[in-house]
């Protein structure tokens, strides 16, 4: 009976934080569904937009800095609700912002709450994987995204019935907020926390023993912010498509992500994690290069699609990874990666930007290439030092 009720225990835990990764995904997938809509409505210049944009870029490395800190002295439990709330709240402020300066405001400290809670519920997931025994990470990601296209399908819905962004982000609001109030009670309470130094420093920047995992994370989230923000300029400039067929760049490669995230954990169970992070590194290398070098619109959607799959358990892998690395917590493993990762992220799509402007597009993506996979070739190895479930 004890062992029935202990897995019973396990799998609400496991529950909970699919939940809160859902949440976490949907909440910022209903600012990013009506970004055209506010843009018009304050007057920006695309110029403008990448400025005000940087505000959240800005909050969420701010927070990645602080968020480890926070979550070894008050626990995973506790951040993930807390800052889960106030996501949610800031959130319904967002399209009532009078200027771009108070937007920009509010989008700072919209991207510190969705990075502190991201590094938080990746926390709980590094404790209910631990739990279960088995790996669970890959999954909880695409749970992330599965909130992201559910939410972006509801906004894309109230715009096609010309409901402005007030109404729908309160009705975002209230509906993924309603579920933190489902979920919360069955996060897991963090003892580690309970155990911290009463001067557990909050703000810390990455301990150079987590640099190779942080690395492989990097290379993922270049692969992840180079084809949201350039797989739709490839196909509209290099193919030639219209602006629908150029949207299915990004779609192609979301599912396939997905797919592998799902998918991810079964794999991660049966082969070692840099034999995954490798092997990965070579699908996304064989889709970029058929795209690169067959550019018609069938190849650049296989090829992006392939990209997609490649890289889709990189990151679920370096979190699993960190959050077990001896002698530092999950929590700081956590926020230590996700930094370096989200610095990938946010680096990538600017330098082939400036590649391209400097060559031109298909030889930005074959430097690209190269350099994806020289570097999940080379660091995925790091993975199978700490990776392994206990």
């Amino acid at each position: 009976m004890a062992a029935l009720k202990y897995k019973s225990t396990v799998n609400q835990s496991r529950i909970a934080v699919l939940g809160m990764f859902f949440i976490n995904g949907a909440l910022m997938a209903t600012w990013i569904s009506r970004i055209p809509q506010i843009q018009d409505t304050l007057g920006l210049s695309e110029g403008q937009l990448g400025i005000v944009l940087l505000g959240l870029s800005a909050g969420v490395l701010t927070a990645l800095s602080l968020a480890g800190g926070l979550v070894a002295r008050y626990g995973s439990r506790r951040v993930t609700v807390t800052a889960a709330f106030v996501l949610a709240l800031l959130l319904i402020s967002l399209p009532w912002m009078p200027t771009s300066v108070a937007l920009w405001i509010n989008l700072f400290g919209f991207g510190m709450a969705l990075s502190t809670m991201d590094v938080a519920m990746n926390a709980q997931a590094v404790e209910v994987e631990a739990q279960a025994g088995r790996p669970l990470m890959s999954t909880f990601h695409a749970f992330w995204s599965i909130g992201g296209f559910v939410s972006a399908a509801i906004g894309a819905g109230m715009a096609s019935f010309n409901i402005e962004p007030q109404p729908h982000f309160v009705i975002g609001a209230l509906l993924f907020g309603s579920m933190i109030f489902i979920f919360r009670r069955h996060l897991l309470f963090n003892v580690a926390s309970e155990e911290a130094d009463e001067k557990e420093q909050v703000f810390r920047l990455p301990p150079r023993a987590l640099w190779p995992l942080g690395i492989v994370a990097f290379a993922g989230a270049i692969g992840e912010g180079s084809m949201a923000d350039w797989s739709g300029v490839y196909l509209s400039d290099i193919v030639h498509t219209d602006d629908a067929t150029a949207a299915l760049g990004f779609t192609a490669f979301s599912i396939t992500m997905t797919i592998g995230r799902l998918s991810g954990d079964w794999l991660a169970a049966r082969f070692s994690p840099a034999r995954l992070v490798q092997f990965g590194g070579l699908i996304a290398t064989a889709g970029l290069l058929l795209a690169i070098f067959m550019p018609t619109v069938t190849t650049a959607l296989i090829g992006f699609a392939a990209v997609g799959l490649g890289v889709s358990t990189v990151v679920p892998l370096a979190f699993s990874a960190a959050g077990r690395v001896p002698g530092i917590s999950a929590s700081v493993g956590i926020a230590s990666v996700a930094t370096i990762g989200y610095a990938g992220f946010l680096a990538g799509p600017p330098i082939i930007g400036l590649l391209a402007e400097a060559t031109s597009l298909q030889v930005a993506f074959l430097l690209f290439v190269a350099t994806l996979t020289a570097t999940l070739v080379v660091t995925g190895r790091q993975l199978n030092r700490s990776a392994s479930l206990k």
